[in-house]
C-alpha cells in the first residue's frame, strides 16, 4: 500500500530500461485475458475525442483485482504526425494504488503500447494459428509492426522468414535489417501487400487506423491454415476474407460493439467471440490446418495495466524513475 504522496514518473527512456521482457508480457496478457474470460476484471468501453480525420485520443481505464492494478490510459494515435517525423502513437499511463485510490506512478505509454499490442497478437496466434508456422508477413512496418514480429518470435520460436512491405520502402528494409540482425531470420523487403502475403502462414496488418478504409488483402492472396492479426482494424483487408474466415476474434466485443456504433466495420460480420472466451475454452479455437482465422485485437486497457504493473515493480526494483510531490 502507498504511504507517501509522491508518485513515480518514468519517462520513455525509464519505461525501457526497466527491461521487461516481451516473455513476461505475453505471460501477463494470457493470465488477464483468463480473468476477463472469467469475468473478473473491470473495464468499460473506451471513450475517445477526434481533433483531426483518422486521429483520435482515447482515455482507457481498468482494474484487474488478481495482479492489484488499476489505471488509466491516455494515449493519441495521429496519423498526420508521420509527415512531421513526429511518433503516431503518444500518451501517458497512470497507476492507482487500489487501496486508496491515490496515484503511484505516471508513465510514458508509448513502449506499453507497442510491446503489449505485439502480445497481444502473440496470445491470439497460440489459440488461431498453426503451430508449426515458419513464415510470418508484417504489412506497416513501424514500432507496431516491429513489435508484433518479436512477440511472433518469443511466441513461436520456429518461425524462420519474415516478409515485411511498408508505403515507404526505407521501414521494411529497416524492419528486415533488425529481424535479421536479432533472430536470424531470412528477411525479404516486398515490393507490394501481395508478394508479402504470398506464401505466408502468418500476417499482421499494422499501418494507420482509418474509419473508412480502401482494403487491398483479396481472399486469392492466402494460403490455407492462415492466421491474420489486424493491429490496423480493417484498415488492409477486404470484407470478403472475413466472411470466408473459419474464426474471427476481437480481444473485446463490447469494445467491437462501441466502435460500430461510431461508424467502424460496416462492412464486415460480427466476431466469433473474445480472447478470454478463448482462453477459458467457452469458444472454440482452431480446429484445422486449414482453417483461416482472423484476430482483429482493438487495443484494450486489460493489456496496458498488466504490462504496466511489470514496468512499475521493476522499476521500484532497479529504482530507475523521478519521485515527484503529489
Amino acid at each position: 500500500m502507498k504511504k507517501t504522496n509522491d508518485i513515480l514518473y518514468l519517462s520513455r527512456d525509464d519505461v525501457i530500461s526497466t527491461q521487461v521482457s516481451m516473455a513476461e508480457i505475453i505471460r501477463a496478457l494470457e493470465a488477464v485475458f483468463v480473468e476477463k474470460g472469467n469475468g473478473r476484471v473491470e473495464m468499460p468501453p473506451k471513450p475517445g475525442i477526434h481533433p483531426l480525420p483518422d486521429a483520435f485520443i482515447h482515455a482507457m481505464p481498468a482494474y484487474v483485482p488478481s495482479m492489484r492494478v488499476a489505471g488509466l490510459k491516455w494515449v493519441s494515435g495521429f496519423p498526420q504526425n508521420m509527415a512531421k517525423q513526429l511518433p503516431y502513437i503518444s500518451g501517458l499511463l497512470i497507476l492507482n494504488d487500489v487501496m486508496t485510490g491515490l496515484p503511484l506512478s505516471i508513465m510514458d505509454c508509448t513502449w506499453i503500447t507497442g510491446m503489449r499490442t505485439g502480445a497481444a497478437t502473440a496470445v491470439a496466434a497460440k489459440y488461431l494459428a498453426r503451430p508449426n508456422s515458419l513464415t510470418v508477413a508484417i504489412l506497416g512496418c513501424g514500432i507496431q509492426g516491429r513489435c508484433n514480429l518479436e512477440a511472433l518470435k518469443v511466441a513461436f520460436p520456429g518461425l524462420t522468414r519474415v516478409q515485411a512491405y511498408d508505403l515507404n520502402p526505407s521501414a521494411s528494409e529497416y524492419l528486415c535489417k533488425e529481424a535479421h540482425q536479432k533472430w536470424r531470420l531470412d528477411a525479404c523487403s516486398c515490393q507490394s501487400a501481395k508478394e508479402a502475403c504470398t506464401s505466408a502462414d502468418i500476417i499482421v496488418t499494422a499501418g494507420p487506423i482509418l474509419k473508412n478504409p480502401s482494403p487491398v488483402i483479396e481472399q486469392s492472396w492466402l494460403k490455407k491454415g492462415v492466421f491474420l492479426s489486424l493491429v490496423d482494424f480493417d484498415s488492409y483487408l477486404k470484407p470478403e476474407v472475413f466472411s470466408a474466415a473459419n474464426l474471427f476474434y476481437t480481444d473485446d466485443i463490447e469494445q467491437q460493439q462501441y466502435y460500430r456504433k461510431a461508424g467502424y466495420f460496416s462492412k464486415i460480420p460480427q466476431p466469433h467471440g473474445d480472447l478470454g472466451d478463448l482462453l477459458v475454452r467457452k469458444k472454440r479455437g482452431r480446429e484445422t490446418t486449414d482453417d483461416i482465422t482472423i484476430a482483429m485485437n482493438l487495443g484494450i486497457a486489460l493489456e496496458d495495466m498488466a504490462t504496466a504493473i511489470l514496468v512499475y515493480e521493476s522499476a521500484l526494483k532497479l529504482k530507475i524513475g523521478t519521485r515527484l510531490p503529489a
